[in-house]
């Protein structure tokens, strides 16, 4: 008896390029009350309920300590994934959150810390460090692979979804409202892309001001 072992794996092949090509997806622009464009946003849909998303692998990611600040502000990952917090700057910071989907603390180090923080709850997490009281940052924990963040235009495309129905809500730093507030349903049909849109009201950034701090030469 012959193997059909090259056929099957030509079959599967085909079938997944075939999902590929009716996948569709979303084209999310987001905006402010007077529909100027905001950075920052995430965008995230959900398949409607009976319908799982597939979450994927966790992944290794990146956010960056440079010029005291945190690159990139907002940061989009998937359930289960992990951060590193390299710092490259000449002074010393202590990275911490006490955000309910993460609690965790970096004690005063530079250079990258030998453990990665594993986040394996979805959620929103505000990290800051504690001697330079601006350095504010977020870390969107996304429970959908259907997930990004627009750029400074106010638009992000999502690809590579199934067609069907998903619960589509958006998130920012600044907004006055719930983000639950922000969900709507919408069909994602084949091989096309969906428009959406927001107009958020958004309070001004409530960051601390920058300013040099006393003595900080002591935690180079």
């Amino acid at each position: 008896m012959r193997s059909s072992g090259p056929n099957v794996i030509a079959s599967v092949a085909l079938l997944a390029a075939a999902q590929v090509a009716t996948a569709g997806g979303l084209a999310a622009r987001v905006g402010n009350a007077d529909g100027k464009p905001a950075a920052d946003a995430v965008v995230l849909a959900v398949p409607e309920a009976g319908v799982s998303a597939p979450v994927g692998k966790p992944t290794m990611e990146v956010v960056d300590q440079i010029g005291k600040e945190f690159t990139p502000y907002v940061k989009v990952i998937r359930v289960g994934s992990s951060v590193s917090f390299p710092n490259k700057d000449n002074v010393r910071h202590h990275v911490y959150s006490f955000s309910p989907a993460k609690t965790f603390e970096l004690p005063l180090y530079k250079g990258t810390p030998a453990t990665p923080v594993q986040f394996d709850k979805p959620g929103i997490v505000r990290i800051g460090c504690n001697i330079h009281d601006w350095m504010i940052g977020y870390i969107y924990v996304a429970e959908t692979p259907y997930v990004g963040k627009t750029g400074k235009h106010g638009v992000v495309e999502l690809e590579g979804m199934p067609p069907g129905r998903y619960r589509v809500r958006v998130w920012h730093p600044w907004m006055a409202d719930a983000e639950q507030a922000t969900e709507s349903a919408v069909e994602v049909r084949d091989s096309a892309m969906t428009p959406v849109e927001w107009k958020l009201k958004l309070k001004p950034e409530l960051a601390p001001r920058r300013a040099p701090l006393p003595g900080e030469a002591g935690y180079r």
